[in-house]
């Protein structure tokens, strides 16, 4: 059984590549995972720290395979 671990992507990236690694993680588009963490930072802005905080604590991809 393979692990899943978090990570950054490096490819198809928009800004930092945290929501591409996180859609990779659950399996789904990574538009929808974009769209709920831009709905999030309008609604509640400790969504920008969380997704900094992402940035600078997830692997990249190319540092976990």
């Amino acid at each position: 059984m393979t692990e899943k671990k978090i990570y950054k992507i490096e490819e198809g990236k928009k800004i930092f590549g945290v929501c591409g690694g996180v859609a990779e993680y659950f399996g789904i588009d990574p538009t929808i995972v974009r769209v709920v963490w831009a709905l999030l930072c309008l609604a509640y802005g400790l969504a920008i720290v969380a997704y900094l905080i992402c940035a600078f604590a997830f692997p990249k991809k190319s540092e976990v395979m």
